[in-house]
């Protein structure tokens, strides 16, 4: 039997099942007697302070691991302080004399309900932190101890109705060989988790626990998004060779992160770092990277009840700068709309928000909120070599505009008498209508870089969120192909630097092409480095050429895509 889902960490695996049941007791509707109120409002009370106790503890052993993901743990935190949250259960509690845990179960039910009918999958998939926060809190409630996954006996393929943020990091990665969950996705928490550890996974498989047994024998192709039960003794031992195989390309693989980047004949290729939170762990890997190729800084925005402060912003950026020396740092400035939404900002509902008023707009529309990014910037700029980015950028009009807001920044910290730099400033190719008037750009600006991320999604009209128009999101379309020639030709023409800092720019089997279209400076996240250098050292400047030449003369993505798969 064949069970399909949605790959949310690559990899295969090949074990034995264990059905994963972490079920909170259900509660009945139920009534307190009056005057029994205050005795479930004062337990749901010290429940909420072991909620909150038991989430520190996680977060601070995911802290020895990935300090980035522990953050999942301080969102949990607060939807369990969540303020509208806590004043509904009270109510249900002391006015409607609903049992502390009927109440606890029915505003929770309210707001997962709400979050899973919201079209965006970014948002509908965070209501399983809201399950996990409410599992949680009716464990406590009925004082039930909690299932681990830290004391696995032997390795296993683990099978769940839904993983847990909570789950996934208490797992004992030595043991778990693949997760399989009937919910989930992408983006989900636990699959950033899940990804985090190397660990396959499959997400989304329809009545997974209806079809698997306890220690049944399962394959499990993340890469083909596939879960085979019972395979048989011919696929087993094939499978049981490709996870050999599998590991051990990851093992080789691992060993050219701290190599240089650079070609068979000998030409650099700059690696650049994507970082977002700037945390220790992101900054470790400064150690074998060039670059800093994007810094995110809208992250620095997100999951605040307030906008960061000139001093907060320009401390972060200074920790950036002084950690890279003189090598570049490319800060974006805040791209926020789209995907990325603010809890300090009240933003309004738009039909299609990644043709809004985001990124660039939003600064313009906040003209305060960027000047308060603008100045911490420069100010920041004198401890390294801040080179500052512009995303969402339509036109040369846009790029002018932000020039001024850049001046009138300048010129208000020099009165104030504050040390300043001169500074590299540059836009994102994410639009079309940029990409096609790269020649002219190249005049305004000092150096660009390309998102293929955004770039992909306005080129082929695909809303790269929307899972109805997935088939549509062609990374390998012929007219990107084209376009990227377009821009590197631009740029190269007129002596300026440009990068490519999209989700194309670190896949191993796109790297090729790019580079034989005049692509020198890459950047990804710390876990793609070691895969891309590993490609370039393995091929020379001319064969990248043939390559590229090559895929500029085909017709469709997926000719394109079959072709760059085999070709190295």
């Amino acid at each position: 039997m064949v069970l399909k889902g949605k790959s949310v960490a690559p990899g295969v695996a090949v074990g034995s099942i264990s059905i994963y049941n972490d079920i909170f007791r259900i509660p009945s509707e139920a009534f307190v007697p009056e005057g029994g109120e205050q005795a479930h409002l004062d337990k749901y009370n010290l429940i909420k302070k072991e909620a909150l106790e038991e989430l520190e503890s996680i977060k601070l052993s995911m802290q020895k691991l990935d300090p980035k993901k522990a953050d999942i743990f301080n969102a949990h935190k607060e939807i369990a302080e969540d303020i509208i949250l806590n004043e509904e259960i009270h109510a249900k509690i002391l006015k409607n004399r609903f049992t502390g845990d009927w109440a606890i179960y029915k505003v929770y039910d309210t707001f997962i309900g709400m979050l899973q009918q919201t079209p965006d999958p970014l948002i509908s998939e965070r209501s399983v932190d809201f399950i996990d926060v409410r599992a949680l809190f009716l464990r406590l409630w009925y004082g039930q101890k909690k299932y681990s996954l830290s004391s696995l006996n032997e390795p296993v393929i683990i099978a769940a109705s839904d993983f847990k943020p909570s789950d996934a990091a208490s797992l004992d990665n030595n043991n778990v060989l693949a997760i399989l969950a009937e919910q989930g996705g992408l983006t989900s928490h636990s699959a950033i988790i899940a990804k985090s550890f190397g660990i396959p996974a499959v997400f989304g498989i329809d009545e997974l626990l209806k079809s698997v047994k306890q220690k049944q024998i399962a394959v499990v192709d993340a890469d083909k998004e596939i879960v085979i039960l019972d395979p048989s003794l011919s696929v087993k031992k094939k499978y049981e060779k490709k996870y050999a195989a599998y590991r051990r390309d990851r093992e080789d693989t691992e060993k050219y992160r701290t190599s240089e980047g650079r070609t068979l004949c000998g030409v650099k290729i700059d690696i650049g770092l994507n970082i977002a939170s700037a945390d220790d762990k992101e900054l470790s890997a400064s150690v074998y990277t060039d670059s800093v190729g994007v810094f995110r800084t809208e992250f620095i925005y997100m999951g605040r009840r307030t906008l960061p402060t000139e001093d907060e912003q320009f401390l972060v950026y200074r920790k950036v700068l002084e950690c890279f020396g003189e090598r570049p740092v490319i800060l974006r400035t805040m791209d926020i709309g789209g995907d990325k939404k603010l809890s300090c900002v009240d933003l309004p509902d738009e039909e299609n928000p990644f043709l809004g008023n985001r990124a660039l707009r939003f600064c313009f529309k906040h003209p305060d909120i960027f000047k308060t990014q603008i100045r911490a910037c420069l100010r920041a700029s004198v401890f390294g070599n801040l080179w500052l980015m512009l995303p969402m950028v339509t036109s040369l009009e846009d790029i002018r505009k932000a020039k001024e807001h850049i001046a009138s920044a300048r010129k208000e910290l020099e009165k104030e008498g504050k040390s300043l730099k001169d500074i590299k400033l540059g836009v994102m190719i994410e639009i079309p209508s940029i990409a096609l008037i790269a020649d002219l750009v190249c005049k305004e600006v000092d150096f660009a870089s390309i998102g293929s991320n955004d770039l992909i999604q306005y080129v082929c009209a695909a809303d790269r969120m929307n899972v109805e128009v997935e088939p549509y999101y062609q990374s390998y379309h012929p007219a990107m192909f084209r376009l990227i020639k377009k821009t590197i030709d631009a740029f190269n023409d007129a002596g300026k630097p440009i990068s490519f800092c999209g989700e194309l720019g670190s896949d191993p089997k796109a790297v090729p092409a790019l580079i034989g279209l005049g692509m020198r400076k890459l950047s990804m996240n710390a876990t793609s480095v070691p895969a891309v250098k590993r490609t370039i050292a393995s091929l020379t400047v001319k064969k990248a050429e043939e390559i590229a030449a090559k895929v500029l003369k085909l017709s469709t993505a997926s000719e394109i895509e079959k072709y760059l798969s085999g070709a190295l």
